[in-house]
């Protein structure tokens, strides 16, 4: 079968659907249908669900990709690796803990 005999008999049938009725084709007034004029509340709701969840997405794949942050050192937690490396003494150490706390 060739598409010039599809179309017009798909198109055919179309506009038997529409005059018996069993598709609206025209508007009749009720953009909403049986839904009523609140939904639009629930609409706006699901599409802040809906971006928000996309940028959820988007920033855990984003930490995911980049690793591990760095975390930030105190200046006791320096001291305390300097005192492990032997770059200071315990008397310094001790002097640096009491200035810092």
């Amino acid at each position: 079968m060739r598409f010039g005999v599809i179309i017009p008999a798909a198109a055919a049938a179309g506009v038997a659907l529409a005059a018996d009725g069993g598709i609206a084709l025209a508007y009749d007034g009720d953009h909403m249908g049986d839904w009523g004029g609140g939904w639009w509340i629930a609409m706006v709701f699901m599409m802040v669900i809906f971006w928000a969840a996309v940028i959820a997405l988007v920033v855990w794949g984003v930490r995911s990709v980049a690793g591990p942050r760095e975390q930030h050192k105190t200046a006791l937690d320096i001291a305390r690796e300097r005192l492990a490396r032997g770059e200071i003494s315990e008397e310094e150490f001790e002097r640096i803990k009491r200035q810092l706390m």
